[in-house]
């Protein structure tokens, strides 16, 4: 993967953090039955990903990636956005840290989840897993609004512009 195709990321995430700054806020945080339960939580989660798999265990640079639940229900829009901005942090890190070592994998335990055990994957495989986590989640996010009657906007890659 190539740090420029991460922008392709960060411009469809974008259409849709943008979207949800104009959704009622009831919306915003109504559960919806599946996924992470409503908007917010999944976003959350989604952010969460980057930061656990590649700010902790990449980069050792947090030994608590993920936010309670108490910190999660008082979080407005521009909390995660700024959420987001530092896993887009940990991303860039990741493409400048790791540029030969790209491949080699990583040994340890999870700071993150006691027990884990010893957990052994490359920083390559932890930003395909962080990007294509976040396009499923994203692929829920556009259902919540579905059914919560708005009309989503187009978040696939091929729709950005050139």
């Amino acid at each position: 993967m190539e740090k420029n195709e991460y922008e392709w990321v960060k411009q469809t995430r974008q259409i849709l953090l943008e979207q949800c700054t104009e959704i009622k806020e009831n919306d915003f945080t109504r559960e919806s039955g599946f996924g992470f339960q409503s908007i917010r939580d999944t976003l959350v989660h989604v952010a969460g990903c980057y930061h656990a798999w590649l700010g902790s265990f990449v980069l050792s640079e947090t030994t608590s990636p993920l936010l309670t639940k108490e910190a999660i229900e008082k979080m407005q829009i521009g909390d995660i956005q700024l959420y987001f901005q530092q896993a887009d942090k940990y991303v860039d890190a990741v493409f400048e840290r790791f540029t030969v070592t790209f491949d080699d994998n990583i040994e340890k335990e999870l700071s993150w989840k006691e027990g884990s055990g010893t957990v052994r994957k490359t920083p390559h495989q932890l930003l395909i897993h962080s990007i294509t986590h976040e396009f499923h989640h994203k692929g829920q996010i556009v259902a919540m609004l579905r059914l919560f009657g708005y009309i989503p906007k187009n978040t696939d890659i091929l729709g950005l512009s050139e």
